[in-house]
């Protein structure tokens, strides 16, 4: 595990500056609002059960607001692209390559992606051609690899951090992004469950923008799981870009602090590219920085 002091408090300034540059995040209580209902209960380790703390729906979005804005556009449409259980072999066509760059066209126009390809260019991570720093993204969340070692490559980045995938018909692993949340839930395939609270504060408000949810997606209970509330697509891509790039480690872990939030940001490598990468909400008391 990484997590040092210096490395915490400079990816903290990163973070605070791309968090104010974020102008697609989307405004609680006017774009979307959220009904954060009870607190989630214990569930036993390989259990697919969970008792029901919200009956009604986790996310209510303003969803033209929403695909009014090009990120998020692009975003959802690489969403219905893969198939999201673990060794079945990935088939990417023409069209969805094609929407895959589409998206990472857009987000580096965006002032959130400029700053952190500057801050990369700055320490010898990414080149400062657009072009191939387009090629370098690519390359970490979309080329495909083998999750799962019985079949072929069925799995990126992107399809486990933002799509979420089922493990052996047992598990849900990844599923970190509020925006496949609120669509699955609109469609009926996750059930949300509840909240996980921080230590030192027994109920989240409605407009945080990090939450620990507990859902049942798909049939399977995912106890626990860390999101960004209402950020943009290239927010999330930028900062999880920096955090891999910018450690060579199997498993990194920074703590650091942005507007409230005390968040321990966590990002698995698998060789070039992601493996998984999440935000997990600490007590404000924390004290590593």
């Amino acid at each position: 595990m990484a997590r040092s002091e210096g490395a915490g408090l400079e990816l903290s300034g990163v973070l605070n500056q791309l968090w104010s540059l974020d102008s697609n995040r989307l405004k609680p209580g006017t774009d979307y609002t959220i009904c954060l209902q009870g607190k989630a209960g214990y569930v036993a380790q390989g259990s697919n059960y969970a008792r029901d703390k919200a009956r009604a729906p986790l996310f209510y979005v303003n969803e033209d607001k929403l695909k009014s804005i090009g990120t998020y556009a692009h975003f959802i449409n690489l969403l219905d692209n893969y198939e999201t259980s673990t060794g079945v072999t990935e088939t990417v066509t023409r069209e969805e390559m094609m929407e895959n760059r589409l998206f990472i066209d857009a987000i580096v126009e965006t002032d959130v992606m400029k700053t952190a390809h500057k801050y990369l260019v700055s320490k010898g991570q990414s080149p400062s051609d657009p072009g191939q720093f387009k090629r370098q993204l690519y390359e970490i969340w979309f080329q495909l690899y083998h999750r799962d070692r019985s079949g072929g490559a069925d799995s990126c980045g992107f399809e486990h951090v933002f799509v979420g995938e089922t493990k052996y018909g047992k598990e849900v692993t990844g599923l970190h992004n509020w925006v496949q949340f609120y669509l699955q839930e609109k469609h009926g395939h996750i059930d949300y469950k509840g909240y996980k609270a921080r230590d030192n504060k027994d109920t989240p408000d409605e407009d945080d923008h990090i939450l620990n949810l507990q859902f049942s997606w798909k049939g399977l209970v995912k106890p626990v799981g860390g999101s960004f509330i209402g950020v943009s697509p290239e927010f999330e891509v930028a900062l999880f870009t920096i955090v891999f790039l910018t450690s060579t480690r199997k498993m990194t872990s920074v703590v650091v602090k942005v507007d409230e939030y005390m968040l321990e940001l966590v990002v698995y490598r698998h060789g070039h590219s992601i493996g998984t990468s999440f935000p997990k909400l600490l007590s404000s008391n924390h004290r590593d920085l």
